[in-house]
């Protein structure tokens, strides 16, 4: 974590990084966050993660702290003190410090603001040891899953049950429907058994991943096709290969669903590919850092 952090206009030891006790992310998880990949002290798709955070925002009526060119400033300065270059970018933003209240603050005050930095490995040099296993659990969170929102402890609990499973991930699905809608922390996508890409098509129950729409654009380019058909679990165990994507897990094959192996077991054809055309995009696709 942090040595140094931003709070509310401060860069200050993270020890002494603090907010009040009636800040409303932490009294309601009423704040956006949004986390971005820095790959050799360059962000990553920075422009997709600052739509998303506007666009959380306007959905929860909450307004930006600052201007985007003045954010970014912040983000670089935070990962300069820190002396990261590989790392994630965390940023929160929360509607500020009133009396604890469930509506709004009757008169608005100043959006709080949090942004730190932590040290991650560099982008792995090889899939075949970047896989894991998956388990299910059925998505018990609420009905806006497409605004970032830190109120994440259904994806806390679904976490949980994967670790405690040896699973890198749990896939959520719909109780009532049996189909598929993503990961605990990532956007969840198959090889199905006519070997088509599949990923589950964005909705209020979705999160727009930024990895995902990097890798969509990706494809596109390549002239590679994916389906965004919703599919179920029964298809799922039927899938030739299955993949997350995220900030963090870039392109991450899945091996094993409830203790089923995926496939053949193996790292897929079709995934590799995908690692591999993704690399090439964190390498070169960047924005220049100031």
């Amino acid at each position: 974590m942090s040595r140094i952090a931003y709070v509310n206009g401060r860069y200050l030891p993270q020890p002494d990084a603090s907010v009040n006790i009636e800040d409303r992310g932490y009294q309601f998880g009423d704040g956006i966050y949004e986390v971005v990949h820095l790959y050799r002290g360059r962000t990553v798709d920075e422009d997709r993660h600052l739509d998303r955070l506007e666009r959380s925002l306007r959905e929860i009526r909450l307004p930006m702290p600052m201007t985007r060119d003045a954010l970014r400033l912040v983000l670089r300065e935070v990962a300069r003190r820190n002396r990261v270059t590989e790392g994630l970018i965390y940023m929160q933003v929360t509607r500020g410090v009133s009396r604890r209240d469930h509506a709004f603050p009757k008169v608005p005050v100043p959006p709080a603001l949090v942004v730190t930095v932590k040290r991650i490995p560099p982008y792995p040099a090889s899939v075949d040891r970047w896989g894991g296993a998956a388990i299910t659990q059925p998505d018990l969170r609420w009905a806006r899953c497409d605004i970032k929102t830190v109120n994440l402890l259904p994806n806390c609990l679904a976490r949980q049950a994967a670790r405690e499973q040896g699973a890198i991930e749990a896939v959520l699905f719909n109780p009532d429907t049996g189909m598929v809608t993503e990961g605990a922390a990532t956007s969840f996508w198959i090889v199905d058994e006519h070997g088509l890409i599949r990923t589950p098509p964005l909705d209020y129950t979705i999160l727009p991943g930024c990895t995902r729409a990097a890798l969509l654009a990706e494809l596109a380019e390549a002239g590679i096709g994916v389906d965004h058909r919703p599919f179920s679990l029964d298809e799922m165990r039927r899938a030739r290969e299955a993949f997350i994507t995220s900030a963090t897990s870039f392109v991450k094959p899945i091996l094993q669903i409830d203790g089923q192996v995926v496939g053949d077991g193996t790292v897929g054809p079709v995934v590799r590919r995908l690692f591999d055309i993704f690399a090439r995009h964190v390498q070169g696709g960047l924005k220049n850092a100031a």
